[in-house]
Order: C-alpha cells, then sequence, then structure tokens
C-alpha cells in the first residue's frame, strides 16, 4: 500500500534533494551488531540514562576523537566510552566496555555494578536523598537480562518467512526484546521467584494454558461497552457449574493469591470452584502480564513489580478501559475513517472477583488481583494478508528476532530505505496528531503499544494502536464523559493539556520516531539527517492539510522535545503518571537539517 496521495510529504526545496544525495552517496549497507553480553547491556543503559537527564543537561559531555566523555561532578568521576555513531538527537550508539580516568593516564574499565554504584551516588549528592532500593534493581535487571539472552534461541530467520505463518511471527517479535528500553536504569527489573518467572517470560518464548475458576454470578464484578463483549472469557471453557460465570485467571497470579483467607473460605464453601488448567494456550506478550490466543487479547494483573511498577489493574482502569472504549467510539470511528491505515484496539470489558470483604464491600485487594481486561484480537482489525510486528521488536538496537528492521529490509537499498520510512510515518504521524488536535485525545503511541504491519516485502501498510491505560482525555474537551464517572475513574483518565502535549511528543517522536530512525540509520551510516528531513516533511504535510496550531508551529519550529526522565522518576520513586521531562535538542529545524546534509555529505 503507498501512502495516500494527499498526505504525501511535499519537497523541501533545496533542502530535500541534498538529503537525497547525502541518503544515495551513503556507505553500503552495514551488517547488524551483534548483541552485547549483559554486563555491556547495562553498563550502556545507564550511560544513555545519565547522558540524556543528568550529565548531558548540566553540560558535562563532550565527544572527541570517536568516544564520549561524560563527567559525574559531583562524584568527581570521569567516564568515556567508544561511540559506532553519533545521533543528531543525542541517542549514541555506545560500543565495548565504559572506563573512566584514573588520573594517571590511564583509562581502566568500569564494571556495570561500580558503574551503578557512580550514578547511586551522585544522585545522593544531586538529590540529597538515598534510594536504598535503586542498586537491587539494578542487580535484577542484570540477571534478568543475562537470563533471557541464555534462554534466547539461536534465530536465523529470514524476512521472507513472515508472510508464511503471520501469528507464529507476531508472537516472536513482543517475545524478542531481550534488553528491553535502552533509556530507563532498570529496564528488566522484576520481582518474583526465578523459577516462576523463567515460567511465564515472553524472553522465554512462554505459552501456557489459563487457571480457570468457576464464580457464583452474584459474586462476579463486569462491565462491558457492549453485549457479547465478555464473550471471549466465556468460550474458554464449557464445564462451568450451573449459577457460576467463568474466571479466566493468570496462573502465577492464582499462585500468589491462592492462601488469601476470603478467598479460601470462599473455594471451602464452593461460591468458587477451582477447575484447574486448561484450554488453548496463550503465549506472553511484551508487557508479561498481557497474555494473547489468537484471537483475544487478556490483560491480567500481576502482583508483580517490573520495571518500575506493581503490575496490578487497579479498581479504577479496570472500570476506565470499559469506559474509554465506550466513549471514543465515535472519535475512533472518525480517525478510522480519516486514516484507514490505522486502528485502535478497543478493551470493551472486564471481570473480576467481587468477594465481600469485613466490611460488606467487595475485597479490593482480590477485585484488583483478579480483574482481567478485555482487549479486541488482531483478526478483527488487520487487513488481509498483512503480518503484524511489535514496534519495539522492529525498532531494537540490536537484531534479537526475526521482526528487525535489518531483516525486513535485508536486500534494500538506499532509495527502498527512504520509501519504506516515508510510507510508516505517514500511516503512524497523521492519526496521533489529529486524536489530539481534533479530540482532545492523548494516544500513547511508544514503541511496546504499537504493531507496525507489514505486506510480504516487509512495507508497512497498516498501523495499530493498543492499551488504554496509556490513553488519556483532555478534560475541557471532555467535561461531559468525565462528570459522568467515579471521581477516581475521571481522574486517571486525564492529562491536562501542556503534559497531554508533552505525553503525545515524547511517545510519537523521542521514544518510537527516533528509535526507529536510529535502527535504520544502524543499516546506511550517514543517513539519519535525510530520514529526520523526512519526518519533518510528514509534519509540514500533516499541518498543510489539516491546519498548524501553535504546538505544532513550534515543532516545525524546531523547539526542544520532551524526553521522559525515567532515572529520575526511578530515583524519586514516582509513579509513571507524575514522570518528568528533560528537553532534548529538535533535528526538525529546516535550517540544522541542511547543515547536516552538508556535513555528511
Amino acid at each position: 500500500m503507498r501512502p495516500h496521495p494527499a498526505l504525501s510529504p511535499p519537497p523541501l526545496e533545496p533542502l530535500m534533494p541534498a538529503l537525497t544525495d547525502s541518503l544515495d552517496a551513503a556507505p553500503r549497507r552495514t551488517a547488524p551488531v551483534r548483541p552485547p553480553t549483559a554486563e555491556q547491556a547495562v553498563t550502556h543503559t545507564l550511560l544513555n540514562c545519565l547522558l540524556r537527564e543528568v550529565s548531558g543537561p548540566e553540560r558535562q559531555t563532550a565527544v572527541a576523537d570517536g568516544h564520549l566523555l561524560l563527567r559525574l561532578p559531583r562524584r568527581g568521576v570521569l567516564l568515556r566510552i567508544a561511540l559506532r555513531r553519533t545521533s543528531l538527537v543525542g541517542a549514541h550508539r555506545f560500543s565495548g566496555p565504559v572506563c573512566e580516568d584514573d588520573d594517571h593516564g590511564g583509562w581502566p574499565e568500569v564494571d556495570w555494578q561500580r558503574l551503578a554504584t557512580y550514578v547511586h551516588d551522585e544522585l545522593s549528592l544531586r538529590t540529597g536523598v538515598r534510594n536504598e532500593e535503586f542498586l537491587e534493581q539494578v542487580d535484577s535487571s542484570h540477571r534478568a537480562v543475562a537470563a533471557g539472552l541464555a534462554a534466547r534461541p539461536a534465530d536465523d530467520t529470514p524476512a521472507a518467512m513472515l508472510a508464511t505463518d503471520a501469528l507464529s511471527a507476531y508472537v516472536a517479535s513482543e517475545q524478542s526484546l531481550v534488553f528491553g528500553h535502552r533509556f530507563h536504569p532498570t529496564p528488566k527489573a522484576r520481582t518474583g521467584s526465578a523459577g516462576s518467572w523463567s515460567s511465564y517470560a515472553p524472553e522465554a518464548g512462554a505459552s501456557f494454558p489459563l487457571r480457570h475458576l468457576a464464580v457464583r454470578a452474584h459474586l462476579i464484578a463486569e462491565e462491558m461497552a457492549e453485549p457479547a463483549a465478555a464473550a471471549s472469557l466465556d468460550r474458554q471453557r464449557a464445564d462451568v457449574p450451573h449459577g457460576h460465570r467463568l474466571l479466566p485467571v493468570h496462573p502465577w497470579q492464582y499462585e500468589m493469591l491462592r492462601e488469601h483467607p476470603t478467598l479460601r473460605a470462599a473455594l471451602d464453601r464452593g461460591d468458587i470452584v477451582d477447575l484447574g488448567e486448561g484450554g488453548r494456550p496463550f503465549a506472553a506478550t511484551a508487557s508479561v502480564r498481557t497474555l494473547y490466543d489468537g484471537e483475544t487479547f487478556l490483560k491480567f494483573s500481576l502482583n508483580v513489580r517490573i520495571t518500575n511498577c506493581l503490575r496490578k489493574n487497579a479498581s479504577y482502569e479496570l472500570a476506565g478501559a470499559v469506559a474509554l472504549t465506550r466513549a471514543l467510539s465515535p472519535v475512533l470511528a472518525d480517525l478510522a475513517d480519516r486514516f484507514p491505515g490505522s486502528a485502535v484496539l478497543r478493551e470493551p470489558a472486564y471481570r473480576s472477583l467481587a468477594l465481600p470483604g469485613p466490611d460488606g464491600t467487595p475485597d479490593r485487594e482480590l477485585l484488583e488481583g483478579f480483574g482481567v481486561i478485555v482487549r479486541e484480537g488482531l483478526p478483527g482489525r488487520l487487513l488481509p494478508r498483512i503480518t503484524p510486528l511489535l514496534a519495539a521488536a522492529v525498532a531494537d538496537e540490536y537484531p534479537t528476532g526475526p521482526a528487525h528492521i535489518s531483516r525486513l529490509l535485508a536486500a534494500a537499498g538506499p532509495g527502498t530505505v527512504l520509501d519504506w520510512w516515508a510510507a510508516y510515518l505517514d500511516l503512524l504521524v497523521p492519526p496521533v496528531l489529529a486524536a489530539y488536535f481534533d479530540h482532545g485525545l492523548v494516544l500513547e503511541p511508544h514503541l511496546q503499544n504499537v504493531l507496525i504491519c507489514v505486506d510480504g516485502d516487509g512495507m508497512p501498510t497498516q498501523v495499530l494502536f493498543r492499551d488504554l491505560e496509556g490513553t488519556k482525555l483532555v478534560p475541557e474537551r471532555h467535561a461531559g464523559t468525565l462528570a459522568a464517572l467515579p471521581p477516581d475513574v475521571a481522574g486517571a483518565m486525564t492529562y491536562d493539556a501542556q503534559r497531554g502535549w508533552d505525553r503525545v511528543v515524547y511517545c510519537l517522536l523521542v521514544n518510537h520516531v527516533a528509535e526507529l530512525l536510529a535502527a535504520l540509520a544502524d543499516l546506511r551510516p550517514q543517513t539519519e539527517a535525510a530520514l529526520w528531513a523526512q519526518v519533518r516533511a510528514t509534519l509540514q504535510a500533516y499541518a498543510d492539510r489539516y491546519g498548524c496550531p501553535p504546538e505544532l508551529a513550534a515543532l516545525l519550529a524546531g523547539v526542544p522535545l520532551p524526553a521522559k526522565a525515567n532515572l529520575l522518576t526511578r530515583w524519586q520513586r514516582k509513579a509513571d503518571r507524575d514522570a518528568g521531562y528533560v528537553r532534548l535538542a529538535s533535528p526538525l529545524a529546516e535550517d540544522i537539517l541542511r547543515h547536516t546534509a552538508r556535513s555528511a555529505r
């Protein structure tokens, strides 16, 4: 599918010819870099966070002689690492170990534990508070990366194989993220026993049947946005006793909650019947707690802390998913009509336990602990003969699965790379901007929330957005909808206009576009400016067709871009919703792109 003619970017004269010349004259395609060790992955990730959030904003960095120099001024440490490639947004690619200046002309290596301690000390001195969890979380992340690398099968699947088994290719993409978010200090940190984790982790290729509970109908908590929205739950088992309803449960969560006294009492008196595990297997997706059986996604609660948060469906999130699905029906219909290459996966139902606690109201621990959200599966939204792939797997820094961009564009020349990029941007960018500007809807299109759907040649033809937990409403545009909801549900569904715009720009341009662009630039050195020029052209095309509000005009003018401060958020033990932002120099200004193109030639 080619981009819609009306959305095709206009030529940027004389900028685009210079950038295209640079692209055509670029060196031959480079081979993908071999994945690092767990030790290297941890040090590189910590350095990414320091560069973006601490040393970079405080002007304590320099690039010299093919290396990044980075100071921790309060700790009094100067670090150095070799660069594979520099980045216009400071998201450089590193190579090899981190070293430190020993004040005697030497540069001894710094292992991951020592670097983590330096980070801990610098942030303690900077903030005046200590975080006793931090070093353990870095250690947990290191252990998880090491386990993921050990469990990862050798995979040389050619891109052509993606079209022969779309479901397997999709699941493989969800389960290929061994290293996680490269701008999060502890991207693979987790609680829970190692034995349990290996049974349910996507990195280990986990696929397993669900546990099933039969619950007396009056003890079920449930909401549906439309009739039969919960049918995917009921079809899991046929042997449900009369007067009971089926509640599918993540088997790991059941093991963690099975001794809860209120649950045990209900089992003993027959209000709940444990039917055991059974039915078709579900595969773990990248989020760990969301599972997929080829027809429906089920988003379970897990009393496990992953990265930054306990992965539990709070009561307001259960109700909020269904409320958003109802409220957004006309909005999503409008977006689908205007941008037929995109769609949003709805979450039309939830179900949980409503066992009374000592005060007679549903026990909150069980209500939230057993809450499961139904998300639409791919068959109802996916175009025919198309393979969906997790965007994070396509954009990964390293080729850890068959969905990686180096596989999709294995034989592509420079022109094909730019065609692929232009087609993808035309699918991704316009609906996100229209959602915000036209409907006051904050989508969260970060790499783990978007599926890139490709044809048999690996070309993007559709984009699917998912996970309504991160989708928010701007209050002044949805006052009536929000007023009709309980305050805790309404409050969790909103961002003010500025925070909403920061979230959109961060997720769309910094987390998603910049990272996928970096993976493309890895394949063709010296093409980064040409790829950013296409981003600018896509934004300009949207502005020309739909109008250019001040926020979009500022982007085109090259104002700094917001980047979520994951390190500082983790250090301060804030909820993700309350994360702050640092500002990155933008590569979108036309004059910067022109000069960058000249220097690349």
